[in-house]
């Protein structure tokens, strides 16, 4: 999960891009990278961090160009520590391509081979991004062989691309000279948007809130296996690249991911959390009678909207219960159970007198890897309440997931082989009430009758490209990144700020 955005404006674009950068940093705070396009040549700036400690003012006067893009990079692939890896990735043939992407490439290991065996390229990191870039300027130089570059010829080099990748992938690129392609996966994995303003500047974003927090006018989704490439008049051609397509997007990113002020693919992130809670609800009515509970205590942030329709339908009172530090980011994907475990006491703290005395349900969007949910139930009981009891918007998380989400081996999974009591002894609650899948998945799909389903291979195991077995994840375990930096104890690998803060 990364976020990217691309732009071609009648003016500068360094300063939009820094903007929409901001917008999307609660994707990703590994690293960040921008480039512009003046004329044919192109500049860059990237390197690790959050935007706004990445970007100086001599950085922006070092970008201009009125065609660019931009990337905040949270890593599932590759090397979490080398500045090398932070996206994007530029390669000099043929004009000149930079490319970011929002993902996880799941065949990278066998492209990589295939690059060096017969596309005689050379691949110098453990970056998918950096095989993605590969693949598509061989394909694109296979297509125009020497000749002048036109729209057509990106498409169908588009198209050889998406016949020899295989995973998740939405992906911003600049041709130098040329403008601005983006495209999305034949299954419409992780999202991309497309906008314009009032002067005619085109946008592509991974969420909407990019496209209309810095004054564009949403107009669509790209479809999956669609490409978009922008001229460097703003001139917009479209084509479907792919041979066969399904719209399937990861369901993780209406349970967590998204902005809830974002829509996606037609449904809106807030409302489909509101959905949640609403069949939550039943659910826990099924397990505790609701007058043994006493109040409703959201787990801050991405859990109040379905906390608040939980408690609405219940006829229970909602209660903040937690105060958030917002400067220490989310707990699930940071690398030692010790510094997980230290974090949440620094990320939350308790207002006691929401607790004394009180049987408490509180609601999660989801339980990963329950040490969170394990300290926080005892953050409870420690201020004093009766009962503790937890209900999770999304279902039991028992399977690794593939395309671009940090949740890479069973093993870290709290409810991969265990049943729902024995999670429940685990977090230490009185009662454990998770959200079904087919539950989950009606919530969340009847807020668009186009969909062809969802990728929710977390929870359900189904993997929506099909072509992944137990050998391709350890597999694609084995490339992911690595452990702690040795020379930065206690930090995270990433550590992700929720949506409404940024």
């Amino acid at each position: 999960m990364c976020g990217i955005v691309g732009v071609v404006s009648p003016a500068p674009v360094n300063q939009l891009i820094y903007d929409a950068l901001l917008l999307l940093q609660h994707r990703g705070q590994d690293a960040a990278g921008i480039v512009t396009l003046q004329g044919r040549k192109v500049y860059m700036h990237k390197a690790k961090g959050m935007v706004r400690d990445v970007f100086r003012t001599r950085n922006m006067r070092a970008l201009p160009g009125n065609a660019g893009l931009g990337q905040v990079r949270y890593p599932t692939a590759g090397n979490a520590y080398s500045e090398e890896e932070a996206q994007p990735f530029y390669v000099n043939a043929p004009f000149g391509i930079t490319l970011a992407h929002n993902g996880n490439l799941t065949n990278a290991q066998a492209l990589k081979a295939e690059l060096f065996s017969a596309d005689h390229r050379h691949i110098n990191t453990e970056s998918d991004t950096e095989v993605l870039v590969n693949v598509f300027a061989h394909e694109l130089e296979r297509t125009t062989r020497g000749l002048p570059l036109t729209p057509q010829d990106v498409f169908s080099a588009v198209g050889n691309v998406h016949r020899r990748i295989r995973g998740s992938y939405a992906v911003v690129a600049l041709i130098a000279g040329h403008g601005l392609l983006a495209f999305r996966d034949p299954y419409g994995i992780r999202p991309l948007c497309l906008g314009r303003s009032a002067d005619g500047t085109v946008m592509v974003a991974s969420e909407s809130v990019t496209l209309e927090g810095t004054g564009h006018q949403f107009e669509r989704d790209i479809a999956p296996g669609e490409a978009v490439f922008v001229d460097l008049q703003g001139n917009i051609h479209t084509r479907q690249c792919a041979d066969r397509t399904q719209l399937s997007p990861c369901i993780f990113e209406f349970v967590y991911l998204a902005r809830p002020d974002s829509v996606l693919d037609g449904i809106s992130v807030y409302q489909a959390r509101l959905n949640l809670g609403e069949t939550l609800a039943k659910r826990v009515i099924s397990t505790v009678p609701p007058n043994e509970i006493d109040v409703v205590i959201p787990i801050p942030e991405s859990s109040r909207p379905s906390a608040m329709q939980l408690a609405q339908l219940l006829g229970l009172p909602y209660r903040e219960g937690f105060v958030k530090n917002r400067y220490v980011g989310r707990t699930f994907i940071m690398p030692g159970q010790a510094v997980r475990k230290k974090s949440v006491r620094q990320k939350l703290n308790v207002i006691s007198s929401e607790f004394k005395g009180r049987n408490v349900l509180l609601v999660d969007d989801s339980i990963v890897r329950g040490t969170t949910s394990r300290e926080i139930v005892q953050m409870a009981r420690d201020a004093g309440a009766r009962k503790v009891y937890m209900a999770s918007a999304a279902p039991p998380v028992r399977f690794p997931n593939v395309y671009g989400i940090d949740m890479p081996t069973a093993s870290e999974l709290v409810a991969h082989g265990r049943t729902v009591e024995e999670v429940r002894q685990i977090i230490g609650a009185d009662a454990l009430i998770y959200q079904d899948v087919d539950g989950m998945k009606n919530a969340i799909g009847k807020l668009n009758a186009c969909l062809n389903g969802f990728d929710a291979s977390c929870f359900d195991g189904v993997y929506v490209t099909g072509d992944i077995n137990p050998e391709d994840i350890a597999r694609i375990n084995e490339a992911r990144i690595g452990q702690e930096d040795p020379l930065e104890e206690n930090t995270t690998r990433l550590a992700i700020p929720n949506p409404q803060e940024v």
